[in-house]
Formats: structure tokens, sequence, C-alpha cells
């Protein structure tokens, strides 16, 4: 292009030359990066690419792989090491010593009880232990008496029945103190309430002044618990367990304490589904030293089962989450590449994630799907 002279048409020149030096340049800043454009066919899944050699490609491998299947679940005590306490006799509380959270050690006072039940039991038994003095002293006049020929052997054996009765009625009014919870050293109708065990209280179900009824007809006053192994209780789909064996292996961690990981054992899976949520109990039974593990905390659990599968597996790089979907780019020709839907699975550790459907062993799907499609929808 010839410019002229003229003054009045120098900055026309300077702007058309200006121009041409940008559109040289973007031409040739866009050699440097794979063209791609979207396809002129009708798919809209379809893309063509001027230098595919420069998309970097990766091939889906298979490889035998542990079943892995994440779930939620709560920490609990384990049933063989709680204990209900209850107290044997119907009364009124007099005073609560310890409370729902409290560390109690074996025999250390709970609260105490003024029973009813107790006082009439005690009142039972010094009756009929003066009963039975009188007894005794029946049947030793009875035997000097028929030692000097002064009464009937008749009249000595029912002293000695009346006296064996008196016996047996005072060691039954003991027995029923002992099991009321009283002491036959020092009678009273307070009864101590102790804790059967060492452990935590989780469950508490009285307060001071409160009425307490008798064990056939009352819950548990409190609930103490050996926390030094809890449960964590799983909810597994009926769908996902045959994922799940007793033996597998499992990796906790807890919302309290997320930078660390637990592990635990499969030790039971329920026979029993909640008919709700179509879902079955796995425990999980893990050791508490350091008593990190609180009952009702939430938990994430992994499992790992002790089989090996053989799975279908892409670096996580080359599947793009789309719409509520997962889709990958695969080589269609020399240099048309289709979006494919497929169905990923959990991804692993290595960066390499599960392909359930979609695609087959060997299959060339772009390695990096992100950045294909921002090229894409660049264009």
């Amino acid at each position: 292009m010839h410019c002229r002279s003229n003054v009045a048409e120098q900055p026309i020149c300077a702007l058309t030359a200006a121009v041409l030096l940008f559109t040289a340049c973007s031409a040739q800043h866009a050699t440097d990066a794979p063209q791609v454009k979207a396809s002129v066919f009708a798919d809209p899944n379809l893309f063509e690419v001027a230098d595919p050699w420069e998309i970097p490609m990766v091939a889906a491998v298979t490889r035998q792989r542990p079943e892995t299947l994440s779930v939620n679940g709560v920490v609990a005590p384990d049933v063989a090491r709680t204990v209900h306490v209850n107290a044997l006799a119907g009364g009124r509380v007099l005073e609560v010593r310890a409370r729902l959270g409290d560390d109690v050690r074996k025999d250390q006072l709970l609260m105490l009880i003024r029973s009813s039940d107790l006082e009439q039991a005690i009142a039972t038994y010094q009756k009929d232990q003066a009963d039975e003095q009188l007894a005794k002293a029946a049947l030793e006049r009875a035997r000097d008496l028929y030692a000097h020929g002064a009464t009937s052997q008749q009249d000595l054996q029912n002293a000695e029945n009346a006296g064996r009765k008196a016996e047996v009625t005072v060691k039954t009014d003991t027995d029923q103190i002992r099991l009321l919870g009283g002491d036959l050293e020092h009678l009273s109708p307070v009864i101590e309430v102790r804790s059967p065990i060492t452990g935590a209280i989780v469950d508490q179900q009285i307060a001071g002044g409160e009425a307490v009824k008798s064990l056939d007809n009352s819950q548990s006053l409190f609930l103490v618990a050996d926390l030094s192994r809890v449960w964590v209780l799983c909810d597994v789909y009926e769908n996902d367990l045959g994922k799940v064996a007793l033996g597998d292996s499992a990796e906790v961690r807890l919302n309290a304490f997320p930078d660390r990981v637990f592990r635990g054992t499969v030790g039971n899976i329920s026979r029993v589904l909640d008919p709700a949520t179509r879902t079955a109990k796995v425990r999980l039974e893990l050791a508490n030293a350091a008593g990190l593990f609180r009952p009702q905390m939430f938990a994430t659990v992994k499992f790992t089962s002790r089989r090996k599968y053989s799975r279908l597996l892409l670096p996580a790089t080359a599947i793009l989450r789309l719409h509520d979907k997962d889709w990958v780019f695969i080589r269609q020709g020399d240099r048309s590449f289709r979006r494919a839907e497929v169905q990923a699975g959990a991804a692993d550790s290595d960066g390499m994630q599960e392909i359930r459907s979609g695609l087959s062993p060997g299959d060339q799907v772009v390695a990096n799907a992100l950045q294909f499609s921002s090229a894409v929808a660049a264009e």
C-alpha cells in the first residue's frame, strides 16, 4: 500500500499500518497453542483441532485395585462395656453426686435415695428378729422342761419347729435388705447408689428431689460407659453392602480432628435393614486410650476391601464435571474429538479415578479435559 504525503492523510496511513501489524502478531501467537474450533457438523459434541498432535493424550488402563466406599458414621459406646445403673427400691432422691458427662470410678457414690421400700423392709426385719429371740427362749424352756419330764416330746418338737421358722424368716429379711441396697451393719432407709464400673456417665435420667420407682417399672437412672474402646456405627445403603465385608479395614476421620486418620476394622454388619432409609448398620471397633472419641461425634469413614478387583482408570484431570455429569474427550479420526459421557467412580490418592462405564481399556482421551473445554468455549 502506498500512502500519499498529504498531511491530512498521514494519520489514516499510521492507523492502517498499526492494524496490519496487530493482525500479523495475533496470527503469530495463535500458532503457539492448539487451534480448536467447534465442529460445523450437527453434533454439538464433535470438535475439530487444527494441530491434534499438540493435544496431550492418555489411555484408559485396567488395574487391580481394592474396592473403596465412603460413608458417614457416628461414635457410640461399646455395649459390652456399658452398664445401666438402677435403684432396686423406690423412694425419693435426696442428693445427686454425679452429673452427665462426668468421669467416675468404680464404687464412686452417684446419688442418695430415701427409700420407703427399704424402710418397710427394715421394720419387718426388726419385728421378725424380736420374734426369733422369743422363739429361741421358748425352745430353751421346752428343752429344760422335757429334760425334767415336765412336758411332752410333741411340745418340744413344736418349739423346735417355731425356732427354725423364725430363723428362716430373719434370713429372708436380711436378704431383702441387701437386695434393696441396705447395710445390715448400719440400718438406714437411705440407699447409696454407686457406679459399678470405671467410666463416664453418658446418660442421666434423674435429678434431685425426684421420685424413683421400683426396678420393675423404672428406666435407668444413669448409663456408665467404659470409653477405652468405642464403636463407630455407619449407615451403608443396601446397594453398597456388597462392597463391605467382615475384617475389612477402614479409615475414620472426625470433624473435631480433621487432620488425623484413625484406623479400625469391620466387626459387624447388621442383618436387618432400616425400612425407612434402606441402610444397614456397619460397626467398627476402635481403641480410644487418648479419649478423643466421644459418644455422638460425627465421623466420615472410608472402607477398603481386602479383595482386589479389576478397575478401569483414568487420570482425574482427563474427566470434566459439567452439569452434574462426567465427560471425557475421545479422539475420533485425525483431527476430531468427541465429548462423551462417562460414569466416574471414586478417585484414588495417586490421582487416578475409576471409570465405571462409557470407556473401554485402551481408549485415548484428552489428558486435560478442563483446558481443552476452555479452549473450545473460547472459540
